[in-house]
């Protein structure tokens, strides 16, 4: 169903996958938009190791929502910051796509799940993550979704842009 990754001697193993998706703070959501054409959009992103699946947070209404609606099918695309070997100007970069489907849900369906994926997002930006979720939900929690996509396919690669 997935295709094979074209350029296999590139690919990285699953477990430096997830090491790309628990790292890097931001991504790139795509989905199916209006009229067919591909919406994606950046998005502050956390990994949860337990149960494999990738959440990020968003509005009650919006193109995302509109085309998540329509079909559950997206892609997500994360990469690293990557480094550079000495002398070289060509940056290495290890990226990862994953398929999946997702599905939303708000504070009123699910409040210990949406604050335990906003305390998972601010780790990566704040050091009290706890206290900065709390604080967030207090003020705006009854109009945040939160996202959750369920891999069903994921490949990586490390590229040098040279």
């Amino acid at each position: 169903m997935f295709r094979k990754m074209r350029r296999f001697k590139q690919q990285i193993s699953d477990e430096e996958c997830i090491k790309v998706l628990k790292e890097a703070k931001r991504g790139v959501l795509s989905v199916l938009g209006d009229d067919g054409y591909p919406y994606g959009l950046p998005v502050s992103h956390w990994y949860n190791e337990a149960d494999g699946k990738i959440y990020f947070h968003g509005a009650k209404s919006g193109h995302k929502l509109d085309a998540v609606k329509a079909c559950d099918k997206v892609s997500f695309c994360a990469m690293d910051e990557g480094y550079r070997e000495e002398g070289d100007w060509a940056l290495n970069i290890k990226s990862v796509i994953t398929f999946g489907r997702i599905r939303f849900y708000s504070y009123e369906e699910e409040p210990e799940k949406v604050r335990e994926v906003c305390v998972g997002i601010s780790s990566k930006f704040t050091e009290d993550p706890d206290k900065y979720a709390d604080d967030e939900i207090a003020k705006v929690g009854k109009n945040v979704l939160i996202f959750e996509i369920t891999p069903e396919h994921m490949t990586g690669k490390l590229v040098n842009e040279a």
